[in-house]
C-alpha cells in the first residue's frame, strides 16, 4: 500500500495510520521531493512541478520492485497518484481517496481563480502572497485549523504542523512550495483526462472524505460517483486532514473495504 501525502506535510501525516494498516499490508509512505526528509533541491536550479514529483515517486516504486499496489491519496497526493496511474492503470489494485480532488465541483470559483492566477500572474506581489502562505501563521491557521469548529476542542495534534514547519524553515524550502502553487493549475487542466481514465478503468475505489473540508469540499467527493458509480463513499465528521482526526475510523474502513474485495 502506497500512501501519498499532501501539502504542507510529509509521510509524518500518516504516523498514526501506518501502524494500523501495517498489521495486514506492507506500507510505503514516501516524502515528496522537497518535503520532509526527501531531498530539497535548490529551486533556483530545479523547477519543482507535479510532473517532477510524480516521476521521482514512480522511480522509487520501480526501484522497490513493487508491481501493483493499493494507492492512498490526500491533497497533493492525488496529483502525483493520477499521473502515476496514467502511466499504467493496471498497476493500481485499488484507490483510497481522502480529500483528494479531481473534479472542479470540489473547488469554489474563488479557489479555481486562485490556482489559475498562481500560474498566470508572475508579478512580485503575487509571488510574495504565495510565499506568505508557506509561513507559520498560514500553515497553522489556514491549513490545519481552517476547517476546525472553534466551539469544539481541536482534535488535531500540534505535532503535525510543528513537524511541517521544521521543513519549511528556510527560504529555499518555502520557494519550493511556491513553485508548486504556481504549477497547481496543471492539475485542473488534467482533471478531464483523469476522469476519463477512472471511467474507463473502473478501479475499486474507497472514498473517505472529511465533509467539513472548506478547500476541497464534499461536492468533489460526490463527483467521483459520476465516473465510478460502484465506489464506496463515506463523508466523515472531519476537515481536510481527516487522517489526523479520524485515524481509527479511516483505518477500519480501509481494511474492511480491501477485505471485502479480497485485495491482499
Amino acid at each position: 500500500m502506497v500512501l501519498l501525502h499532501g501539502y504542507p506535510s510529509s509521510s509524518h501525516s500518516y504516523r498514526n495510520l501506518i501502524p494500523m494498516l501495517s498489521t495486514q499490508y506492507h506500507v510505503i509512505a514516501p516524502d515528496n521531493l522537497g518535503s520532509g526528509y526527501s531531498d530539497h533541491l535548490d529551486p533556483k536550479t530545479t523547477k519543482h512541478t507535479f510532473d517532477l514529483l510524480a516521476s521521482y515517486t514512480q522511480k522509487l516504486i520501480n526501484q522497490l520492485k513493487v508491481d501493483d499496489y493499493v494507492m492512498y491519496m490526500q491533497d497533493f497526493g492525488a496529483h502525483l497518484g493520477y499521473r502515476m496511474m496514467a502511466n499504467n492503470p493496471k498497476r493500481i489494485k485499488a484507490l483510497i481517496v481522502q480529500n483528494a480532488n479531481a473534479y472542479l465541483e470540489g473547488l469554489t470559483p474563488k479557489r479555481i481563480d486562485f490556482f489559475r492566477t498562481a500560474q498566470t500572474d508572475i508579478s512580485k506581489e503575487k509571488h510574495d502572497f504565495l510565499y506568505s502562505l508557506t509561513g507559520k501563521d498560514a500553515i497553522i491557521n489556514k491549513q490545519y485549523l481552517f476547517d476546525i469548529d472553534t466551539d469544539k476542542t481541536n482534535t488535531q495534534s500540534s505535532d503535525a504542523w510543528t513537524h511541517d514547519l521544521a521543513f519549511l524553515s528556510s527560504k529555499k524550502d518555502r520557494e519550493i512550495q511556491v513553485q508548486l502553487f504556481q504549477d497547481y493549475n496543471t492539475n485542473l487542466i488534467r482533471y478531464p483526462k483523469w476522469q476519463k481514465m477512472l471511467k474507463e478503468n473502473q478501479p475499486k475505489t474507497l472514498i473517505v472524505w472529511g465533509k467539513k473540508d472548506l478547500k476541497f469540499n464534499f461536492k468533489g467527493a460526490n463527483a467521483y460517483l459520476k465516473d465510478l458509480p460502484n465506489a464506496e463513499l463515506h463523508l466523515l465528521d472531519a476537515g481536510h486532514f481527516a487522517a489526523e482526526e479520524k485515524t481509527q475510523e479511516i483505518a477500519k474502513l480501509i481494511l474492511t473495504f480491501l477485505d471485502q474485495h479480497n485485495i491482499k
